[in-house]
């Protein structure tokens, strides 16, 4: 395995456990980007991984072309789709699908394109605090930078399809919150037993952080929203380095939008994917302090003894993986969608020993010092760009989350996406990296190219709520989508009952697709 260390710091040492973290480094090798130089950076090739699970096969098939093409028209660039329509059916649009657009497929070697490669890193914020993230397409100097926030449970390999195939043409990062995917302590936040008193009597594949004092890196470490907008801002200045385009899915996307919000400089512009509107169940002691009094125990190191025990109880269920299988089959609409990488490194950020305790400390920690409101008007104050991407079929974060979102930022492009469930960005990737794409090229050229779907068209005639049949290629078979764009300047309710007058069609599309 080779392994690439940026600076004279040694690589993070790590613990050997159920769950090995990553190989000890040696030696350390001179940076290949060296106006990108930071102390306590290691990197690697990151390893394909196949298992095999896969949900029952309930995809919608395309359905055949009936209509006679009258145009074909190909924009240049891999990351452009193919536009197949008749012009002349542009007309109307709102009321059906006129138009079909063929997107890129995922490079994987089968159309003669190839995935950017990517680098698994770790770097050290403060001491004992070690952040995983990975990264493609560094060497695309000049290109705009993409960071991606993943949303609980899981971490940065969630986002590799979009590495791989937005890293061909920008520099791509996707990041692990501290206490979620490879970003777990590497010690015991809170030994049961301390080092050197009675080692002999200590378990090294028993949990972490249950002990009954924490050790003093841990006694001020809560795993919360304010944690981690930290964490991203201090990624930022001393990694990257530049602003960013700003990608969250679910707690991805309250976290982006929270930090875009407070760091409003830092970003470029914000794409929520389903993101969850709200956080945290306890007040914050900022915010709120004399309610915070009332809560004696908020996600801090050590665990209450009651709550160890309630924690151990919960955790034992939802980290079976019966049960995250069971999760995984409700958050994603198409059950044909291969989930195999996802659900076994969900099961090995499960094994890990500082896992329950992570857990604990997430769901008890205090609210953002603002909410998801606050933080959408102060984005729009500072004329931060937003854009969402919203799964239909979302069972958690439904689409009238979407709608109020819209509600409050008008002028954001708004792509509900449908068969689409929580999670887009894995479900229909070659859908959501042609629209980030296009919408990212929109903003680089300062509104010179059209927001996505919008090609050839003049906008201010068709603001009213769009529909587009997306069409691409996984695994030699055909499939495809619907993708609603809602304008700017409509009401939302006349989009909704557009919508709605449309639903059926898009219903009997469907139907026709699964004959």
């Amino acid at each position: 395995m080779e392994v690439l260390c940026y600076g004279s710091t040694p690589c993070c040492q790590v613990v050997q456990t159920k769950w090995k973290l990553v190989e000890k480094s040696f030696n350390s090798r001179q940076s290949r980007f060296p106006s990108f130089v930071n102390h306590g950076i290691s990197c690697s090739n990151t390893v394909p991984r196949s298992d095999s699970m896969r949900f029952h096969d309930r995809s919608l098939s395309v359905p055949e072309e009936s209509r006679r093409l009258k145009s074909f028209r190909v924009y240049s660039g891999t990351s452009d789709g193919y536009v197949i329509g008749s012009e002349d059916a542009i007309a109307g649009i709102d009321e059906q699908a006129a138009s079909k657009i063929l997107v890129p497929g995922l490079p994987d070697g089968s159309n003669g394109e190839f995935g950017a490669p990517i680098s698994s890193c770790f770097w050290q914020w403060k001491p004992k605090l070690n952040v995983h993230y990975e990264k493609a397409g560094c060497e695309n100097i000049g290109s705009p930078n993409v960071l991606f926030l993943p949303g609980f449970g899981v971490g940065s390999f969630h986002y590799e399809k979009q590495l791989k195939d937005l890293g061909r043409d920008n520099k791509v990062w996707a990041l692990d919150f501290l206490g979620q995917g490879m970003s777990l302590a590497f010690e015991d936040p809170a030994p049961k037993i301390k080092e050197g008193e009675r080692d002999m009597d200590r378990d090294s594949t028993s949990s972490w952080g249950f002990g009954e004092e924490a050790e003093p890196w841990a006694t001020k470490l809560v795993y919360s929203a304010d944690l981690w907008q930290d964490q991203v801002r201090y990624f930022i200045e001393e990694v990257i380095r530049e602003p960013v385009y700003i990608v969250g899915n679910s707690l991805g996307g309250y976290v982006a939008l929270y930090f875009a919000a407070r760091n409003p400089h830092l970003v470029k512009g914000v794409t929520l994917l389903n993101a969850t509107p709200f956080w945290g169940f306890l007040p914050n002691p900022i915010k709120n302090p004399r309610i915070a009094k009332l809560f004696p125990w908020a996600g801090t190191f050590p665990l209450p003894s009651s709550i160890r025990r309630f924690t151990e109880l919960v955790w034992e269920k939802i980290s079976d993986p019966a049960s995250i299988a069971q999760v995984l089959n409700q958050v994603y609409a198409d059950h044909s969608t291969n989930v195999d990488n996802v659900f076994s490194r969900i099961i090995e950020t499960t094994r890990h020993p500082a896992a329950a305790a992570s857990f604990a400390s997430i769901m008890f920690a205090p609210q953002a010092e603002i909410s998801f409101a606050e933080a959408l008007s102060r984005c729009r104050e500072n004329d931060v760009p937003i854009c969402l991407m919203y799964g239909k079929e979302d069972p958690w974060v439904k689409p009238i989350w979407g709608v109020q979102v819209k509600k409050q930022v008008p002028e954001a492009p708004y792509y509900q996406i449908s068969p689409a469930g929580h999670c887009p960005h894995d479900e229909v990737p070659e859908v959501i990296n042609f629209l980030l794409r296009g919408w990212i090229r929109h903003l680089e050229s300062s509104g010179s190219l059209s927001l996505p779907l919008l090609d050839e068209l003049d906008s201010k005639k068709h603001t009213n709520a769009i529909a587009r049949e997306l069409e691409y290629i996984r695994e030699g078979s055909k499939k495809s989508v619907m993708v609603r764009y809602f304008g700017s300047t409509v009401s939302l309710w006349d989009r909704l009952i557009s919508y709605i007058n449309s639903g059926s069609k898009l219903r009997n599309l469907a139907a026709k697709s699964q004959q």
